[in-house]
């Protein structure tokens, strides 16, 4: 074979690679999915040559047979149950990020006071407000150092102890199905279950993933949110926790769905919503939950040992008004 056909060869296969690569992009389009799990619904805009509607539920399937308080034969359900079950991987590393933020935040973010939440009515169960007599007797249920893995099984001190992994789960979901993606090479996506949020690289404008904070109005409703503020976020998760919908008003005094671990009761902080942008969702989700536990002086205190964080809070004032607080580093724009 002559030199110039060598040349011609070569020149002729490097042109068929580059023409199917393009080929191969050109088939790329957004995908959009949305279903129902853990309670809620969940939506994913993805870039990528195919519906991946059955892998996606593969994996948020999987997050519900281990933690899911609404499958009554998940892990943590038999758990609630005082059975033995051998808690798998998807358990464990919940169990211990919800550990990490538990001791991050002086036990504010604490999953294991879920029968003080029924107790106030904002679980599974509903009656009347639950006495001092009552209150005392549940807290003795409450507290990370009273459960602990052992070889494959979660010891608990108390067989009537309760988890509720529900201030991380949904986060946690958002975390599972972003690593799918990125397992297929996904570069660009947005996954959003119940409110919490992973996205990365841009939506289909080519833009940054433009992600609303409400204003925390009570009279709002899910068809007529006023918006707070508007991030654009890239290769991060959100999440955002407030009693503003979530709550009830009895002889006049209002209780948030917020229980404080360490006083049985519902939180009396200023903060009204609270949203955490982080590196995972989970830990944007538990993050969230705690600040509203611990209050904005405190939260502040927190973020300062946690360069990883960013936040965002809507609080009332002395006088009731509401004002804003957020660290640096966040890129927002007008509604």
């Amino acid at each position: 074979m002559k030199k110039w056909q060598i040349i011609f060869l070569l020149m002729l296969i490097v042109g068929t690679v580059v023409i199917l690569r393009n080929n191969s992009e050109e088939r790329k389009t957004f995908h959009e999915e949305e279903g129902y799990i853990f309670g809620t619904v969940f939506h994913t805009k993805y870039e990528w040559k195919e519906s991946l509607q059955e892998e996606i539920m593969t994996e948020l399937n999987a997050v519900d047979a281990s933690l899911s308080m609404f499958n009554p034969n998940s892990i943590i359900s038999q758990i609630n149950r005082a059975e033995d079950p051998t808690v798998d991987s998807l358990f464990e590393e919940v169990y211990l990020q919800s550990r990490a933020i538990s001791e991050a935040t002086g036990g504010a973010f604490d999953p294991t006071v879920a029968p003080l939440v029924n107790a106030w009515g904002f679980g599974f169960k509903e009656g009347t407000l639950p006495d001092s007599v009552t209150i005392d007797s549940l807290l003795q249920l409450v507290g990370w150092q009273k459960v602990e893995l052992r070889d494959g099984h979660l010891w608990k001190e108390n067989k009537d102890m309760v988890l509720d992994f529900s201030a991380i789960a949904k986060g946690y979901g958002a975390d599972r199905v972003g690593k799918l993606f990125a397992a297929k090479g996904i570069n660009n996506y947005m996954i959003e279950i119940g409110g919490e949020i992973v996205c990365k690289g841009t939506n289909p404008k080519g833009e940054p993933w433009k992600i609303g904070i409400n204003k925390p109005n009570k009279d709002n409703d899910a068809a007529d949110e006023e918006l707070q503020t508007i991030l654009a976020l890239n290769d991060c998760a959100m999440a955002t926790s407030g009693n503003y919908r979530n709550y009830f008003v009895k002889d006049g005094v209002k209780y948030g769905h917020t229980i404080n671990p360490k006083t049985g009761r519902p939180i009396q902080q200023s903060i009204l919503s609270s949203t955490v942008v982080a590196p995972t969702c989970a830990m944007a989700d538990g993050f969230a939950t705690a600040f509203m536990v611990v209050g904005l002086e405190e939260a502040k205190s927190i973020l300062a040992n946690h360069p990883e964080l960013k936040a965002y809070f809507i609080y009332a004032d002395d006088n009731g008004a509401q004002q804003i607080w957020s660290t640096g580093g966040l890129n927002e724009e007008k509604p």
